[in-house]
């Protein structure tokens, strides 16, 4: 009876152990510089599947920033008072690449928001490429391309950086 409890023990602490960080829920923080003067910021909850594949919920806050027409630089009032907008989305990330404590997404996803005067929605794609920490962190840069239809900028594309926390 001894060594069936030693062996059970032993099996089920082999099995949690390589299972480890797959099909984890993740909530992420990220910012991102976009082109053309766009800055933006990303709360998101991330649910992983098999081999990596993952579905994200997200939400974001996007600010477009100019030149102060009086003083001719970037100033508080022509940084945060410029063109605004927010969305909310879901992205599905199927794996493409699989490395030691590193895998790589594709980001393909939709959104729906608004800026201060009209609706917005979102066709969202790019690259995703995430480092596992300790204790479950992982921390994330992707590469993105957003159509934002009857938004002030059509196309914003960019870079953004961030990491994601393990919540069970």
């Amino acid at each position: 009876m001894k060594r069936l409890l030693i062996a059970i023990v032993a099996i089920v602490s082999m099995a949690t152990t390589a299972f480890a960080g797959q099909k984890d829920g993740r909530v992420g923080v990220g910012v991102g510089l976009l082109y053309r003067n766009g800055l933006e910021a990303t709360i998101n909850y991330e649910r992983e599947g098999n081999n990596h594949n993952a579905w994200e919920f997200f939400a974001n806050g996007y600010l477009k920033w100019k030149d102060c027409e009086s003083c001719g630089h970037v100033c508080p009032k022509s940084f945060w008072h410029n063109y605004r907008s927010w969305g909310i989305g879901a992205a599905y990330k199927p794996c493409v690449y699989r490395g030691r404590n590193n895998y790589g997404n594709i980001r393909i996803g939709a959104s729906l928001g608004s800026d201060t005067h009209k609706f917005l929605a979102g066709i969202h794609a790019g690259y995703e490429h995430n480092y596992r920490l300790k204790a479950g962190w992982q921390l994330y840069w992707q590469v993105k391309t957003d159509l934002m239809i009857k938004g002030q900028d059509l196309f914003r594309t960019g870079v953004a950086i961030g990491f994601k926390i393990p919540v069970k």
